[in-house]
């Protein structure tokens, strides 16, 4: 496992002849093309239907590619807010941090940094894009997130898929399944060297992770207090692995405030994509009296 591309050709992805749609390409939470999550971004989606929007990610072959709309009718700023869908190359995924940080670093390059809303499946995401030094930087806030708990018998399972012995879990990181817009299974790594060994089973994987609504599985390990390395399995998206991941960020920092973890006053940083050759950095804040998390990175043109 090499990188964060699709796994397989999408087979179940539709054909139709090919479109003028203008698609933008995006690394999120990193300044270096190389490094961080590609995402396609179109900025005019309008009059394409779900399969042609389907066909297009399937033809980026990224994670996820973002497609703009107009915004619902009756937006309190209609010039700063969006419809916005994602799809990954086999199907449509409910929330997608990385593609929303490229999307809202794309607008501000075009209309200038500041309050950006997104009317999204998960529900309404705002976005600040300041700029600092010349670098346009994103921050999300998520929708209201929550956990539950993972049942036994799917702990087990996901372990077997991902060849890990039970014995390498961090008894401090309980499994539980964490959503912060979409649903992520939160296993904790005992150590940096199990983070690093994954080499799972792709079908097996994804058969559980449709049977309990997952998007990605977030494997994590504890560096020191506010820093976090983690990689997120993606197969149900035919992605093998996702470089960098808002979304389960964002679920990650509900996860860690819930379980006493961290702070309700904390900022973190999560290192994701070193062990694909993709290193990005994703910000995760947590406000005293605000259960909604923050995920904040930059976004750069990758030509």
């Amino acid at each position: 496992m090499t990188d964060g591309t699709a796994a397989s050709p999408a087979s179940a992805a539709p054909t139709a002849p090919a479109t003028p749609t203008e698609v933008l390409r995006y690394t999120a939470f990193s300044t270096d093309p190389a490094g961080g999550n590609p995402a396609g971004v179109v900025l005019d989606a309008a009059g394409l239907d779900d399969a042609e929007l389907l066909r297009i990610a399937a033809e980026v072959g990224y994670s996820e590619t973002a497609f703009v709309t107009a915004p619902p009718e009756g937006a309190a700023e209609p010039d700063r807010s969006f419809t916005l869908r994602f799809f990954s190359p086999l199907a449509e995924v409910s929330f997608c941090g990385h593609a929303t940080v490229a999307t809202a670093v794309a607008l501000a390059e075009r209309r200038g940094p500041g309050e950006f809303v997104f009317a999204t499946r998960a529900g309404t995401v705002p976005v600040s894009v300041a700029e600092h030094d010349g670098v346009l930087r994103a921050t999300l806030t998520s929708v209201e997130p929550h956990t539950e708990e993972a049942a036994a018998e799917d702990v087990a399972e996901a372990l077997a898929a991902l060849d890990w012995p039970a014995a390498d879990l961090d008894p401090a990181f309980p499994p539980r399944i964490a959503y912060a817009g979409a649903r992520h299974l939160v296993l904790g790594a005992a150590t940096r060297e199990r983070l690093a060994a994954l080499d799972y089973d792709f079908e097996r994987l994804a058969a559980l992770m449709r049977k309990l609504d997952l998007t990605t599985v977030q494997l994590v390990w504890r560096e020191s207090e506010s820093v976090f390395h983690v990689r997120d399995p993606f197969p149900v998206g035919g992605v093998v692995e996702d470089p960098a991941t808002g979304a389960a960020a964002a679920a990650l920092g509900a996860y860690l405030r819930e379980r006493g973890l961290v702070g309700d006053d904390a900022t973190l940083t999560l290192h994701q994509g070193d062990d694909l050759g993709r290193p990005g950095v994703l910000e995760v804040v947590l406000r005293p009296g605000d259960p909604r998390v923050r995920v904040s990175g930059t976004a750069t043109r990758m030509g």
